[in-house]
């Protein structure tokens, strides 16, 4: 069952919208991820791969700034899905975002896509 807009969980600067399509769990971050935001982003996380759900697709397509806190959120829920079956796949990234990725080496790690479309699996 699909669902639309399930959550949101906001604080000036950043809001998170959750929904699953299929077996994914997208997350799209809007706005800054850093270190006064980033349980904003590991709240929702926490609770999809709680729920059973470990295929998460983070949309980057509308996040603005990306620091090392809020790296670290994405890369400890690349690890809980990891051993849970599933991964983080990171899509829609915007140049600014994909420069901490390329500088830290985060790039290699995580699987990511070109557009949200690539990253969620045939049906």
């Amino acid at each position: 069952m699909d669902r639309q807009n399930v959550g949101s969980a906001q604080s000036g600067r950043l809001r998170v919208e959750v929904r699953t399509v299929g077996a994914s769990e997208i997350l799209t971050p809007v706005g800054e991820l850093d270190h006064h935001t980033a349980d904003l982003l590991r709240a929702p996380l926490d609770e999809a791969l709680d729920a059973g759900r470990s295929r998460l697709v983070v949309d980057c397509s509308r996040l603005d700034f990306c620091d090392s806190t809020g790296l670290n959120v994405l890369l400890g829920a690349r690890l809980k899905a990891d051993a849970a079956g599933g991964g983080v796949h990171l899509t829609g990234m915007r140049p600014v975002v994909a420069r901490v990725f390329e500088i830290t080496g985060a790039d290699v790690v995580f699987t990511v896509h070109d557009s949200l479309a690539a990253a969620l699996p045939a049906e």
